[in-house]
């Protein structure tokens, strides 16, 4: 493939910098929307894996080669299904106005879509890319901490932290903790002294919700004045 001085070629940049179709060839006879849409079915049965550009035709009653006059690669098509799943988010502003609030909320809201698209965390770090909808995220993000007097990099470090906690946690089984007597048995008393001390002391039973509490106080570790 040769490059022009300047000119940045069509399948270099991100699919919503591209037309929907090219100019030559018929009309397709699917939007994005709908291939996003379709392999999102697939991957919510079967996983990231199951996505693939030959399946996602075949939901759609559809030749895989067809699927080019809409996509470059199979890169395109996960970069569409990570930005049609963000847009599950409700970015509405928080009814108090209330920036912890409105960010606990949206930390909470982030969590249910990874546990209900479980591919959508891989999917999301593999490749880093930012459609329309991530960017409404950032700027819901910012908005909602308007109110706030500290500058723009620690807002931005904030959503940093808070998105890689809810990452963290979702790539966590939503189950029950397990039975921590495996860890406690693994702890020798003359390696480990401290830590036996600590697992033989009885403590304060567990907050109910340790995603909620931890979001509440890094949040306000960043943010608070």
């Amino acid at each position: 493939m040769q490059f022009r001085l300047g000119v940045v070629p069509e399948t270099t940049r991100p699919i919503w910098a591209r037309p929907d179709r090219g100019t030559r060839g018929p009309q397709p006879e699917h939007s994005r929307a709908e291939l996003a849409a379709a392999a999102m079915r697939l991957a919510d049965a079967g996983g990231l894996e199951a996505a693939t550009m030959r399946a996602v035709a075949g939901e759609l009653g559809t030749a895989a080669a067809s699927l080019y006059r809409y996509l470059s690669s199979r890169d395109d098509l996960l970069d569409l299904m990570v930005d049609a799943a963000l847009g599950e988010l409700d970015l509405t502003d928080p009814p108090s106005g209330d920036w912890l609030e409105g960010l606990v909320a949206l930390a909470h809201q982030q969590l249910a879509l990874y546990r209900r698209h479980p591919w959508l965390l891989q999917a999301a770090m593999r490749r880093g890319a930012y459609g329309p909808r991530a960017m409404d995220y950032f700027e819901h993000c910012l908005r909602t901490m308007a109110p706030l007097s500290c500058g723009t990099a620690a807002k931005l470090e904030a959503v940093g932290v808070l998105t890689g906690l809810v990452s963290l946690f979702a790539a966590q089984p939503a189950a029950a903790p397990a039975d921590p007597s495996a860890f406690f048995a693994a702890a020798t008393e003359q390696a480990h002294p401290h830590l036996l001390a600590a697992l033989s002391t009885p403590g304060d039973p567990p907050e109910p919700d340790l995603f909620d509490r931890l979001i509440r106080s890094v949040l306000r570790g960043l943010l608070a004045p």
